[in-house]
């Protein structure tokens, strides 16, 4: 079935742009008074999309194909540490598609009830992102089921025996879901999205360009030393690059000119308490908690949360990804171990107990 796409409107013969704005029966796309004091530093096209390459080539090549059959695009899992751009890429396959976007998340779908009324509320190739797809019910997975293979929704209406199952048909979509948690989504649930990615940590030169970008964006004058100071402690996020960048633009503003040079960006940043590598308070907590008070490891998960007062979760899904790249951390069947590096970086001397931990680790594992 052919997506019907909405036609821009146009004046005196010519298309007007998304981003216009009418009032009045004026064009206007200049800034007016009511409108946001900050541009969106998301990008909104493909074309705009920095780092992910080979995801980025996959998703080309989808919607490219699909709109050459005018056909909605097949269901597609995002997946990956927070902040790596799942939600943006569900805004720019709504935008490629050149349909509309409706979003949700996966513990504000309470009841089946309410996702037939999202279901049934979607165009023709609409767009659906649920993000934390992972955390539905199960009772509203099940509907979701047949909605994504068959665009069905079976609704008993009636109780006991006069109960009966009606079955609505649903205009052709596109479900986009986005999880932190891969491991947690059912394997009915996975096995219904046509296609799967990962989204993998930035490098530093993508992570150079997204600063950069998002400098121009900002309309903040940058130095390329002050953009490699940012680029360089966002630990390859591109969500903690842009909050860093704001508020380094708020440090130049207020004590200085305005412009970010490598002095701004280095006094600003440590301001911010974040070190070369990018380790927040909380990373260091998290790794002095286990070099001072247990001597390097190997201490549980619920343990070190218990001691820092901090929730297990925020520990094991924000602080452990980047540790563990780092090569700061190591996770055994015993618990968490501070390594060699760990010491170093933080100036603590590296205690025979965490070295005879580390010996037996690497034994147990030798040994398998």
């Amino acid at each position: 079935m052919p997506i019907e796409r909405k036609r821009p409107p146009k004046v005196d013969g010519q298309p007007v742009k998304a981003d216009t704005v009418e009032r009045d029966g004026d064009l206007a796309p200049q800034r007016q008074p009511g409108d946001v004091a900050e541009p969106s530093l998301r990008p909104r096209s493909l074309a705009e999309y920095i780092g992910q390459d080979r995801l980025r080539m996959n998703l080309v090549m989808m919607i490219a194909a699909a709109r050459a059959r005018e056909e909605p695009l097949d269901h597609v899992l995002f997946y990956g540490p927070p902040g790596l751009g799942k939600t943006t890429l569900s805004f720019i396959i709504a935008q490629e598609m050149g349909v509309k976007i409706k979003t949700t998340s996966g513990p504000a779908v309470e009841r089946a009830g309410d996702l037939a009324a999202i279901l049934t509320n979607l165009g023709p190739g609409d767009v659906l992102f649920i993000d934390e797809v992972h955390r539905l019910r199960s009772d509203v997975e099940e509907v979701l089921y047949s909605a994504m293979e068959d665009f069905a929704l079976d609704i008993v209406v009636g109780k006991g025996p006069a109960a009966r199952s009606i079955r609505l048909s649903l205009p052709r979509f596109t479900i986009v879901g986005a999880t932190t948690r891969p491991a947690m989504l059912t394997a009915p649930l996975r096995d219904r999205f046509g296609a799967v990615h990962r989204l993998d940590f930035y490098d530093t030169a993508a992570m150079l360009q997204i600063v950069s970008r998002g400098a121009g964006v900002l309309g903040v004058h940058i130095a390329p030393e002050g953009a490699a100071a940012i680029a360089s402690r966002a630990r390859g996020t591109p969500r903690v690059a842009l909050r860093l960048l704001r508020r380094v633009r708020d440090f130049a503003e207020v004590h200085g000119d305005g412009a970010i040079d490598a002095a701004v960006a280095s006094d600003a940043l440590q301001l911010l308490e974040i070190d070369a590598l990018g380790l927040d308070e909380l990373d260091r907590r998290v790794l002095l908690t286990l070099i001072d008070k247990f001597e390097g490891g190997p201490v549980g998960l619920d343990t070190i949360a218990a001691s820092l007062a901090e929730d297990s979760g925020t520990i094991e899904d924000v602080v452990e990804p980047y540790l563990l790249q780092l090569g700061f951390l190591e996770r055994t069947p015993r618990g968490r171990i501070a390594t060699r590096r760990a010491y170093e970086h933080l100036g603590r001397t590296f205690t025979l107990r965490a070295e005879v931990a580390a010996s037996r680790q690497s034994s147990l594992f030798d040994g398998q």
